[in-house]
């Protein structure tokens, strides 16, 4: 992560039960009618079963746990709320974790994870420390074991951990591994042992350090640097565990100057010890242009394709037949440069879990967020691994109040409901055409971006965001040939883009089933306000 200076709610996301070919509603979300401006974008999709992009890996739906803020402390872990259990963990919040449909949770950072000692958070002795990272305090109540535990709880998600090689290096990331997954009989295995933890946690994905490239990074390094440190821990690594995927850091954004030449060294490096290089990549509106804001997704598509082509130079340069894929492991709507986001200062301030980064999302955000998760499905080919940063109170689509209620913002909708929809399946090779319009970063854009999926039940799942600001879109799926027997689609919209939910408004959006959807020879047609988001699923 780039520096920075009621739960009581009916779910809006589950799918509804299916119905005849015509548009249909579910409990929790009103019908809206969407055809009353006359349209002028249009955009059309071919959905063509003889060509597919890849099959989505559960993981594209992870997320991410740093120590930050209040993501840990007050969010996941709050002893004392009145849906804590004996171990602390809201169950509010599980709850809404298991209705997102996250899966893999990256932990515990971040920048955080360059100046931590993984040691401090295991055991009945847990030293306080100053969390450098984030100017915070950092108690280490909440630490490996308590991760482990609170995965289980929420559903035996997997645990993707990372080490420091930050501050630290090749011995300690040793270390933590053989505390983590030897059975016993080690003086680190057995101290697991004695601590609560029979059974080793088996944690298969370890990110190799974090944003290394940044010279915010605390142990920031150069590219042929950290590149030999990592091939060297993850030669070490693999020693103790040959069959660990090992993820070595990329840019941490794809406006780094650095970005490319620092891929291209650090994969001459370590291409044949890793499986995955990371990006990571947040997006804000700049100047209040609102545009280029919406058309986000397109630097995220260029980013993926430009690392994708690095990887391949790699590969062919070393003459290897290893394939390393992308794990997009930060990625999110970030409003870094806003008062949330600014850190305490000063050698005597440091608090314990200070509000830091808990932006309030708007309809136009989740409008921003769900393009960039249909570009992450658009490569699913590549991208085999993903995380939402972060996942409650920091950047977050699920907000607490400390010994309050908990709530769903405007981005928990797509992603929810395209894990539901989509998680499994396979994703059908892009055939789209669309009206353009300008923006000052991109120049001519798409107005209509989307992707379409073959889920595991056999239904069809369009995923489709109008990124213009002021003008509805006719929207035209063509269909593979064969029967349709329900139709159902929902869109995220609201007349002020601008609204979200609050604490006193908790479901102030939501999305609402679009009545203007409609089948014609084999054809889906559906109005697309502008600045919205839309999920179809077309059963069969």
């Amino acid at each position: 992560m780039v520096a920075a200076s009621s739960t009581a709610v009916p779910s809006s996301t589950t799918p509804p039960s299916s119905t005849t070919a015509s548009p249909s509603t579910t409990a929790s979300s009103s019908t809206k009618d969407h055809t009353a401006s006359s349209p002028r974008a249009q955009a059309r999709l071919t959905i063509d079963p003889a060509f597919t992009q890849g099959r989505i890996d559960d993981r594209l739906f992870g997320s991410f746990v740093e120590h930050l803020g209040r993501c840990v402390y007050t969010g996941i872990y709050e002893p004392g709320h009145p849906t804590a259990d004996a171990d602390g963990f809201r169950q509010d919040v599980i709850d809404l974790v298991r209705e997102l449909g996250v899966t893999t949770i990256r932990y515990p950072g971040g920048n955080f994870v360059s100046g931590y000692r993984w040691e401090d958070g295991v055991g009945p002795e847990r030293p306080r420390r100053l969390d450098l990272a984030w100017h915070s305090t950092e108690t280490n109540r909440f630490g490996l074991h308590e991760m482990a535990s609170w995965l289980d709880k929420v559903g035996g998600n997997e645990l993707m951990e990372a080490v420091n090689l930050g501050t630290r290096g090749v011995q300690e990331a040793l270390d933590l591994l053989e505390y983590a997954n030897v059975p016993g009989g080690t003086a680190l295995s057995e101290r697991r042992r004695r601590n609560g933890a029979d059974e080793p946690f088996g944690i298969r994905m370890w990110c190799l350090g974090n944003e290394m490239d940044g010279p915010w990074q605390l142990g920031h390094k150069t590219a042929h640097e950290y590149g030999r440190l990592a091939a060297m821990t993850a030669a070490a690594m693999r020693q103790v565990d040959p069959d660990l995927e090992l993820v070595v850091c990329g840019s941490s954004s794809h406006g780094m100057d650095t970005f490319g030449q620092w891929e291209r060294t650090v994969l001459e490096e370590t291409y044949d010890a890793v499986d995955f290089v990371s990006c990571h990549a947040y997006y804000q509106p700049s100047d209040g242009d609102l545009a280029s804001f919406l058309a986000s997704g397109v630097d995220m598509d260029a980013f993926i394709r430009d690392v994708s082509a690095t990887i391949d130079a790699a590969a062919a340069r070393l003459r290897s037949s290893h394939r390393v894929a992308i794990s997009f492991d930060e990625w999110n709507v970030w409003y870094m440069d806003a008062e949330p986001s600014k850190t305490p200062e000063g050698i005597g301030n440091w608090p314990v879990a200070p509000r830091l980064l808990e932006d309030r999302y708007s309809v136009l955000d989740a409008v921003v967020f769900g393009d960039l998760l249909i570009t992450l499905l658009k490569h699913a080919d590549r991208v085999r691994s993903a995380s939402l940063a972060q996942l409650v109170n920091v950047i977050a689509p699920i907000m607490t109040e400390p010994g309050g209620p908990s709530w769903r913002q405007t981005t928990f909708y797509p992603f929810a409901l395209t894990a539901q929809l989509a998680k499994g399946g396979t994703v059908y090779e892009p055939k789209q055409t669309s009206s353009t319009h300008d923006t000052a970063k991109y120049g001519a854009v798409d107005t209509v971006d989307s992707v379409a999926v073959n889920a595991p039940d056999g239904s069809l799942a369009v995923f489709a965001v109008n990124r213009s600001v002021d003008e509805p879109a006719e929207f035209t799926i063509r269909l593979p040939e064969g029967d349709v027997s329900s139709l159902d689609a929902r869109t995220l919209h609201e007349d002020d883009p601008m609204a979200s939910n609050t604490l006193e408004h908790p479901d102030a959006v939501v999305p609402h089933a679009n009545a203007s959807a409609r089948i014609t020879d084999g054809e889906v047609h559906i109005t697309l306000p502008p600045v919205s988001w839309t999920a179809i699923r077309i059963g069969r």
